[in-house]
């Protein structure tokens, strides 16, 4: 009895037995900090040149960085400037078409996240795969579907991306596999997808997309260990935009460094909001797939202008200055502009060119997509699409022998 109150060595103080935390920086997110290499920017559209990302592009886990310099040309990062102009535009029509009551149901727009999509695609090929969230518009256009399929979906025609039937949320062109509502269930998916070239020695990486408000559910991480057991092509990317829904991300996470959550999975976090550090970490993440590496963890940090969706008005769980302040100093597409002026690969006329295009040509294809008319109500479209066009059974049964659909109706 008399050894529970025998005295005991002191305890180290708490500042000796835990070490001091090691001051480290924060990946910027400023849009416009990337520099021109010391060489001159060639008057051909097609010539290489070097650019060189900021020191803040990146932040590594068990990873050596991704090169610091990028190559690009003229051409490309002109068009990088068009696809952001025109994807922010559509989303604009986008919004308007949903307070006007055209679009209805859900409605996820991404302005502000455009360098995520844009950087993606200007680092792979239309072999590799995307798969990602309910966030998915600027992605299928990046992947090759047109505004008036996106604009169309959204309004529930049949010219629609999904022949009008899976609207904001569901999404798919060739090389994109959606577009996906249940938070988080795509990132298994995307490791099947990467599983499969795997399997069939196709040398593509699959990228797949989360948000932070997903991050913390368990298939990401079950995903993640088969994904790593069999080393396989998949780059995990989280579009970190600070709010999962209307709960900041130090709310719901306890770990808010989303590139470290593969624990045995390297990691990377990129400045999400500079097109040009998106493409260069996505470029080095396919080429460690490729060599057969296996997985990487991503987190793009970014911000959404907006809120979680259109029947959020994002304002209440953040102040306006914050948001304000974003669009004024970290803006995706003003980075750009200022870089192309400041390295005179282009004109202020030019880019004012390239503007009018970009609005000429999605608000022609918006005006497209609203002047199509709205489908039949009929048994035909209902059941049309429940199975592969060509594989229907003889009939779909209903909730009654009554309501049985005959598909030889189709036939008629």
């Amino acid at each position: 009895m008399l050894s529970r109150f025998a005295p005991r060595a002191a305890a180290a103080p708490r500042a000796l037995r835990f070490a001091a935390p090691v001051a480290r920086r924060n990946v910027t997110t400023d849009a416009a900090s990337s520099q021109l290499h010391a060489e001159e920017v060639p008057s051909e559209d097609d010539k290489p040149f070097s650019v060189r990302l900021s020191d803040e592009a990146f932040e590594t886990y068990e990873l050596d960085p991704p090169s610091y310099t990028l190559d690009t040309t003229k051409k490309e990062l002109k068009q990088m400037y068009y696809d952001m102009v025109a994807m922010r535009r559509m989303e604009m029509a986008a919004d308007r078409l949903y307070k006007e009551k055209k679009i209805r149901g859900f409605c996820h727009l991404s302005t502000g996240q455009e360098a995520v999509a844009v950087g993606i695609e200007h680092a792979i090929t239309r072999q590799d795969q995307v798969i990602t969230a309910y966030r998915c518009h600027g992605f299928a256009m990046m992947r090759g579907g047109t505004v008036k399929s996106i604009i169309g979906e959204l309004l529930g025609r049949r010219e629609g991306i999904a022949y009008g039937k899976g609207g904001s949320m569901h999404m798919f062109a060739p090389g994109f596999y959606g577009g996906n509502g249940i938070v988080g269930a795509q990132v298994p998916v995307g490791a099947g997808i990467a599983f499969a070239n795997k399997y069939t020695d196709k040398k593509n990486v699959c990228l797949a997309l989360y948000g932070d408000g997903a991050s913390n559910q368990g298939q990401v991480f079950e995903a993640f260990n088969m994904a790593k057991l069999w080393d396989l092509p998949v780059i995990f990317g989280c579009e970190n935009n600070k709010y999962g829904m209307g709960t900041a991300a130090n709310r719901s996470s306890a770990l808010t460094d989303y590139y470290k959550r593969g624990q045995y999975i390297p990691g990377l976090k990129i400045n999400g909001m500079d097109a040009l550090a998106v493409k260069a970490a996505v470029q080095f993440g396919k080429e460690w797939c490729n060599a057969g590496k296996g997985p990487l963890v991503y987190e793009y940090v970014t911000y959404r202008y907006g809120g979680h969706s259109m029947s959020d008005p994002g304002t209440t769980y953040r102040t306006r200055e914050e948001i304000q302040r974003m669009r004024s100093t970290n803006d995706p597409i003003a980075g750009l502009k200022q870089k192309l002026l400041e390295w005179q690969v282009t004109t202020e006329d030019e880019l004012k060119s390239i503007d009018k295009k970009a609005r000429s040509n999605v608000d022609a294809e918006v005006a497209e997509a609203e002047a199509m008319p709205p489908p039949d109500a009929t048994p035909e479209v209902l059941y049309e699409d429940i199975y592969v066009r060509g594989s229907e059974p003889q009939f779909l049964r209903g909730r009654v022998p009554e309501e049985n659909f005959y598909y030889s109706q189709l036939q008629k």
